[in-house]
């Protein structure tokens, strides 16, 4: 049984999921991911989409409880959630496959992202990743998910806004406007490729919160090229091969793709003023500390960041060029 509460403090949606306390602990030697007899995956794939066993959102939605008054109304858990399934190989990493191979889980990303927004009650679909315990990754094999919401999260709606006032004012994109900021400034680029740059943005909250931002702007990967398609490969096996290049270790992180909505023409031409783009949250601060999001980051929204990202960028331009000249 799952469903959305509206949180009417924030304006915004909660999901809950009381069918995901029901997920089993598995054994430390076996994994629902690899190849074998009686899974579910098969018996050989490059990328596969994997249907969630405990969704949060599902297609045949569940009815919602009865919990009050219209103080608090809720939502039918519309929507879908699936896990995407990187390679059959449990110790690979984005970073550790070929940019053709990666090319290859772009090619799904956009195959599912296309699918589901075909569904006119699916209003935002979100792909992302989560890597390490430390951000409670609870399966090693190579994956991430992608949740498809009947409603648009409350962090991509600030954007929107936020770009769409920006939009009005300046008439121009905040994010390409962003990119030429940094590319101005300089410090805190780590690198690019055809279609791609990748940069610490001045305000990010995480010490080595990378951004890859698109060069061309477009919303969302229905605008995406096929020469882009190549491109993003490239860009998150550099990314996070640097990543793991810069304290020697599996690096851990929360990989979180931005786009446009779908099915609100009603709410205007998002196309004209958001910038596709991804978002990375590593928790770690150095190699054997972690910059925890604490009483001021979760209870008032007051990000603090315990280092300069002018000071990390160079660490960070240092580790992709160490990961390049390996040759990996």
């Amino acid at each position: 049984m799952a469903e959305l509460r509206w949180n009417p403090l924030l304006g915004t949606y909660t999901m809950v999921a009381a069918n995901r306390q029901q997920r089993p602990d598995l054994p430390a030697d076996w994994c629902a991911f690899c190849p074998g007899p009686g899974k579910k995956v098969p018996s050989d794939y490059d990328v596969f989409m994997y249907e969630n066993d405990f969704p949060v959102m599902k297609p045949d939605a569940d009815t919602p409880d009865e919990i009050g008054g219209e103080l608090y109304p809720t939502l039918e858990n519309h929507g879908k959630c699936e896990v995407i399934l990187y390679s059959p190989r449990h110790d690979a990493h984005l970073c550790t496959l070929s940019q053709g191979h990666i090319r290859k889980l772009v090619d799904l990303w956009c195959e599912r992202n296309s699918v589901l927004s075909e569904d006119p009650k699916v209003k935002y679909v979100f792909i992302f990743e989560n890597r390490g315990r430390e951000v409670g990754a609870t399966m090693s094999h190579p994956h991430g998910q992608l949740y498809a919401y009947p409603f648009v999260p409350q962090k991509i709606d600030i954007e929107l806004a936020n770009c769409r006032a920006h939009y009005d004012k300046k008439g121009s994109c905040l994010i390409c406007d962003m990119n030429r900021e940094e590319l101005r400034f300089g410090k805190r680029v780590i690198g690019e490729n055809n279609g791609f740059y990748y940069y610490l943005p001045a305000f990010t909250d995480y010490p080595y919160g990378v951004f890859i931002t698109a060069k061309r702007h477009f919303g969302n990967f229905a605008g995406m090229t096929f020469a882009e398609r190549d491109d993003l490969a490239l860009a998150l096996k550099n990314v996070t091969g640097m990543f793991d290049t810069l304290f020697e270790k599996p690096f851990p992180y929360m990989m979180c793709i931005h786009q446009t909505p779908c099915n609100m023409a009603d709410h205007g031409d998002f196309e004209k003023y958001y910038h596709f783009h991804i978002e990375f949250y590593p928790p770690l601060r150095s190699a054997d500390r972690i910059k925890f999001y604490a009483s001021s980051e979760l209870g008032a929204w007051a990000a603090a960041n315990p280092l300069r990202v002018e000071d990390t960028a160079i660490r960070l331009r240092e580790a992709l060029a160490g990961f390049l000249g390996s040759g990996k």
